[in-house]
């Protein structure tokens, strides 16, 4: 059975989903990571992939920006397609000592959107990844060698025109991300009780006005979908 976004047909969706937010990152990911990878959607061109990682059986698909576009594709995916597992790879920007490809693994998620707030009577929602998968994130980074931080993030509906104020408010929380997904991933898998987790790396240092190069982008977003593999293969419900 389809869905109005995904037009996989029924078990061609693995229990495990891996979810950038670019479609074309999603076959790139597939394509370099993933053994005799098919492609499983292509509906509105958000392109899905699934194939196996040393022996498990994963997918991968496009999320597109922003809250609505996530929460609709993650959705489907739980209550269609049975998906348990659904671990965001994306980039943010950083604040204060956010280094440039600097991986975080999004323990919170804040937020200005009205998202959860909505489906939690109007009040707020601590959105909080899963503590199994961000518990084997750390572990499994510690093993391969992947330097990462456990810190909390910032979910916007603004790409641009970001008040200075808004920033340093931010940073006197302590929260070292902003992006536009994590939280209402967050939301979402609490309510339908999944395990969500969101892995970012560093693209653009905020405060510092710096940006990695196309290469150092594929080169640590390659790292990153690696360890969300690795951490996959030891994830359990």
């Amino acid at each position: 059975m389809s869905t109005p976004h995904i037009d996989a047909v029924p078990g061609a969706i693995a229990d495990t989903v891996l979810l950038p937010g670019d479609p074309l990152r999603a076959r790139h990911i597939a394509q370099t990571f993933l053994d005799d990878a098919i492609q499983v959607n292509d509906r509105r061109n958000m392109l899905g992939f699934t194939g196996t990682y040393r022996g498990r059986r994963i997918s991968v698909m496009g999320s597109g920006m922003g809250i609505p576009s996530t929460a609709i594709y993650a959705t489907e995916l739980i209550r269609v397609y049975a998906v348990r597992r659904l671990i965001r790879v994306g980039t943010c920007g950083g604040l204060g000592d956010a280094a440039l490809g600097e991986v975080l693994l999004a323990q919170s998620a804040s937020t200005d959107s009205h998202f959860n707030r909505q489906a939690f009577g109007a009040l707020d929602l601590a959105a909080c990844a899963d503590f199994a998968l961000l518990q084997s994130a750390v572990t499994v980074a510690a093993r391969v060698g992947i330097a990462t931080r456990v810190s909390a993030i910032f979910s916007t509906d603004t790409f641009y025109d970001g008040s200075s104020e808004r920033l340093e408010l931010l940073r006197r929380h302590g929260i070292r991300g902003v992006e536009m997904e994590a939280a209402g991933l967050y939301g979402l898998a609490m309510r339908e009780g999944v395990q969500a987790l969101a892995m970012l790396t560093v693209s653009d240092q905020l405060d510092h006005d710096a940006h990695l190069s196309a290469n150092e982008r594929e080169q640590g977003l390659g790292r990153m979908a690696q360890l969300a593999l690795e951490c996959a293969l030891e994830a359990r419900d």
